[in-house]
């Protein structure tokens, strides 16, 4: 069973940057697709962005595109979301997500459809 765990997260100010990463415990993270969702406060959790098992393939959700990157390293069995221009807005509790699947180009955008989660790390970011 693949276990996740992010960290990266912290209080910053509007405008500011930070990057979140997630190491997963088993060199098969490279057969995974992987994705970062956050909640905030009294909001169902969201899809932020989601990546292929090669790294080839990314996908966002309209109001991060252009700010956050989302990337991984699978030698180092890690996937980052390098988050730019942040915005209060942005402020929540970020998870990485990860499942198998069987091509190089397959992504989730669904919660629903990946099977392992970590624990989170919390975004602050201040007006």
């Amino acid at each position: 069973q693949v276990q996740l765990v992010e960290s990266g997260g912290g209080l910053v100010q509007a405008g500011e940057s930070l990057r979140l990463s997630c190491v997963a415990s088993e060199r098969i993270f490279r057969w995974y697709a992987a994705g970062w969702f956050r909640q905030a406060p009294g909001k169902e959790r969201e899809f932020v962005a989601a990546i292929s098992r090669s790294g080839g393939d990314t996908y966002y959700e309209d109001s991060v595109t252009g700010r956050f990157t989302i990337s991984r390293d699978n030698a180092k069995n890690t996937m980052y979301l390098e988050m730019n221009s942040l915005k209060p807005e942005d402020t929540a509790i970020y998870y990485c997500a990860a499942s198998e699947v069987t091509s190089d180009t397959y992504f989730y955008t669904s919660g629903y459809e990946y099977d392992y989660w970590g624990q989170g790390t919390q975004v602050t970011v201040s007006s």
